[in-house]
């Protein structure tokens, strides 16, 4: 979750004062799991989609196995 943190702070600032042409654009986060987050995981990421909606920044979770995390990255 720290680096989702991260993610957020860059697009929600550093990215909007470093690069205004960006300024108003779509922008998603999409986070990959190896496995179904547990219901604690999918409270927070819940909570963390709410905030980000009023931002325009949408985020998606996205479960793939392993193998097939390794191939696409």
């Amino acid at each position: 979750m720290e680096r989702l943190g991260r993610t957020i702070a860059r697009l929600t600032g550093a990215v909007a004062t470093d690069h205004p042409h960006l300024a108003g654009k779509p922008a998603r986060i999409e986070v990959r799991c190896a496995h179904m987050p547990d219901a604690r995981a999918l409270e927070l990421l819940a909570l963390i989609y709410d905030q980000l909606a009023f931002q325009e920044i949408k985020l998606e979770v996205v479960v793939r196995d392993k193998e097939s995390m390794t191939k696409s990255e």
